[in-house]
């Protein structure tokens, strides 16, 4: 998900912002919120060093070993919550968190403590440290990491009929997300020093995210009062999970009066504009009070969260209906009596050029709207793909011996580190991972090796550009990235392979592009709070090796649950059941988007509507012309950054036919602003420790939901449905 939160450009801001700077993703896309910087003693801004690209300088080294056991235990439980969370959130509304923030204030509040505890008792515990803080930060984030293909290409592949079920097709499915996950590893461990050093300043890569997270680390770590408001935040935090988590799972039982407030259903029963009343229903509008999607819209703001209602507004409330009145798509009365219509089916019926549902017609613009507005990234971005393509080749020609100084951009010379990562460490294994996924691929998934080699090159140049947006914006495009993929393989096998090989390639090469660039940029995300920390490159390295590892095989096995426990998920019907009166509860956008794609580019015959066609060009126009205007006029327009629409969040709106969680996220937006106006100390203190708990309780609330699901024991069965349609 390019995808904007606050647009930067490549300026470099000061760490004293950073705080405000947050992430927000579009469908199957990586959202990572930014720490709200701690503030714990008197003085501490002050502290803050004014140029973003040194180490702070008044953080402890370490005193002893700092890859532990402890660290990678707790590191990887926060990712595994974390990743849980970030299935759910994603098959919801294709919102995935990152693990970093929520990593590095569990690891401080539960190891802080109890090493003094151990030490009061007389056992020898080593100092828990900024680093190891660091360590744990870092195996988290990557633990948390590969559940983003889940929610996209994976279910696309199912919902095509390309794959058998998740359970026969484990073992394959751990397999590609492995290769892929270490292929992004070990192929940006070796760019290090040049996105962390040579190009950071001229290209203003501060990672906001990552710079706010070691502000967070050293802040825990050097306040007086640390352990008081250590305690403080860590039970601001609990009770916001727990209260997400039981909210979530107790609604199911009661969903119309503790989860979806339909005000218009309310209305309708009422008899007063009754037909009005449904209509509006009908096309969705109504309140879900979503922990999880208020605290992100707390942390994206409100450009993103307005962004995300207007495109709602727009595709739900303007295009859908008048495109219905006007016979260019059309609905299906639900199996009640009450006068719902739906608008939102995939079946084959509704998924057709001469007969689309509303949905279908309005995914295609939303679709296009992203893959323009990426491609005229990509074009905007040429700077840094010409400064990487020549500081490759100097790196290539340049045989580095111990104690060769790097130079950057800007001059200044980088003195090597017997830390640093070297050939030995990451080559043999990239060649060993590379092999084994084109023996994967062939042998599980019938694709050639020179089209597992082409997906895999595509990985590896998107990845840059998405290192570079993650390090300049604080924003991963994940799914518009993939997306390039996808039209590029869709051109090359065109024609040249049965259309079922051809999808299977499509989608798995996208797959392949999804993690590998996720993976990269957490692991460079994770090098620049090492940097600012003065924590060892290897160490974190290694900790990303495990971390990836535990994610291999946690991101399979909560897709296994959450499939076995709602079909639907797999479908290409958004409707359960022979009555077509159960809406699923995961709409998954960004497998749509996914699967529109390689539809598109595969299929011999246009399945796009001629009207949605056009307008879908037109769209994607506009939607280019204000990239460019972001991009190239940013003096002239600083004023109005904050109100300038982002159009991957309408466009993501086009391709989610749901519009209670871009209602859920204004209401977080608006708390989050009255909150930072009249109380900013509380504000900066908590407001990220409320959004991460309750972001991470629905999730874990959502999993146990679907185990409840599996047993027989939900809502559906022992809940009452006073209050819904």
């Amino acid at each position: 998900m390019s995808d904007h939160a606050r647009p930067t450009g490549s300026q470099p801001i000061e760490l004293t912002d950073m705080r405000e700077v947050h992430r927000t993703g579009e469908n199957g896309t990586r959202q990572r919120a930014s720490s709200i910087a701690t503030d714990e003693d008197e003085g501490e801004d002050a502290a803050l060093p004014t140029d973003p690209f040194v180490p702070f300088g008044d953080v402890e080294p370490a005193t002893g070993s700092i890859l532990t056991f402890r660290a990678l235990i707790v590191g990887c439980l926060c990712g595994t919550l974390v990743n849980a969370s970030n299935l759910y959130l994603g098959l919801k509304a294709g919102w995935t968190d990152s693990a970093n923030i929520f990593g590095s204030i569990i690891g401080f509040a539960v190891l802080q403590p109890l090493t003094s505890y151990l030490s009061s008792l007389g056992y020898h515990s080593q100092h828990f440290g900024p680093q190891e803080n660091n360590i744990v930060q870092t195996a988290a984030t990557a633990a948390g990491g590969l559940s983003n293909v889940f929610v996209s290409a994976i279910p696309a592949l199912y919902q095509l009929g390309l794959l058998t079920t998740p359970s026969k097709d484990f073992a394959r499915l751990v397999a590609i997300t492995a290769a892929g996950g270490y292929f992004g590893l070990l192929s940006a461990a070796p760019l290090r020093k040049f996105f962390i050093f040579q190009v950071s300043r001229e290209l203003g890569l501060i990672f906001p995210s990552s710079s706010a997270t070691a502000i967070t680390i050293r802040g825990m770590h050097l306040a007086a009062s640390v352990a008081y408001e250590a305690r403080q935040k860590m039970r601001t935090l609990a009770y916001s999970f727990i209260f997400a988590m039981l909210l979530r799972v107790v609604s199911q039982y009661a969903i119309g009066i503790l989860w979806d407030w339909h005000i218009f259903t309310w209305i309708a029963s009422t008899g007063f504009m009754a037909d009005t009343a449904m209509a509006i229903e009908s096309w969705g509008w109504f309140i879900e009070w979503t922990p999880a999607f208020i605290g992100s819209g707390m942390l994206v703001g409100m450009n993103v969260a307005a962004s995300f209602v207007l495109g709602s507004i727009l595709a739900w409330g303007i295009i859908g209906p008048y495109l219905v009145s006007h016979g260019l798509a059309f609905g299906k009365e639900a199996a009640s009596a009450d006068g719902l219509v739906s608008y939102f089916s995939l079946s084959a019926e509704f998924a057709d050029a001469q007969h689309p549902s509303p949905r279908y017609w309005l995914l295609w613009p939303g679709v296009v709207c992203m893959i323009a507005a990426a491609f005229t990234e990509l074009f905007c971005q040429w700077r840094v793909i010409w400064i990487a393509s020549r500081g490759l080749w100097q790196a290539f020609k340049t045989r580095r011996q111990k104690g060769y100084a790097y130079t950057s951009i800007g001059g200044e010379k980088i003195p090597a580190n017997e830390d640093n990562i070297r050939l030995w460490m990451w080559l043999p294994g990239l060649v060993v991972v590379i092999v084994v996924t084109c023996f994967i691929t062939s042998v599980q998934f019938d694709m050639s090796v020179a089209e597992t080699l082409l997906a895999l090159t595509l990985a590896f140049l998107l990845s840059l550009l998405a290192i570079h947006a993650s390090g300049a914006t604080d924003t991963v495009p994940l799914s518009s990235l993939s997306k390039v993929t996808q039209v590029v393989l869709g051109v090359t096998t065109q024609g040249s392979a049965s259309i079922e090989s051809a999808q299977r390639l499509n989608l798995l090469g996208g797959a392949l592009t999804n993690i590998g660039a996720n993976q990269a940029c957490d692991l460079m995300g994770d090098f620049r709070v090492g940097f600012l920390l003065g924590t060892s490159p290897r160490l974190q390295y290694a900790a990303q090796m495990i971390g990836t590892l535990v994610a291999a095989l946690v991101a399979p096995t909560m897709f296994l649950i959450f499939a076995s426990a709602y079909p639907c998920i797999l479908s290409t019907e958004d409707t359960a059941g022979d009555g077509g009166n159960h809406q699923c509860e995961f709409p998954a956008p960004g497998v749509a988007a996914w699967r529109a794609i390689v539809l598109a580019v595969t299929r011999p015959e246009s399945p796009i509507p001629r009207s949605s066609w056009v307008f879908s060009i037109a769209i994607a126009v506009l939607a280019s012309a204000m990239v460019l205007v972001k991009n190239l006029c940013t003096s002239k327009w600083n004023r109005i950054q904050p109100y300038y629409p982002n159009m991957m969040i309408m466009a993501m709106a086009f391709t989610l036919p749901s519009t209670q969680y871009g209602t859920a996220m204004l209401i977080g937006a608006v708390i989050a602003s009255v909150w930072k106006k009249k109380r900013p100390d509380g504000f900066e203190k908590y407001a990220y420790a409320v959004a991460a708990g309750a972001m991470a309780g629905e999730g874990i609330g959502g999993v146990i939901n679907a185990i409840l699901s599996g047993v027989g024991l939900d809502g559906g069965n022992f809940g009452t449905t006073i209050g819904t349609p």
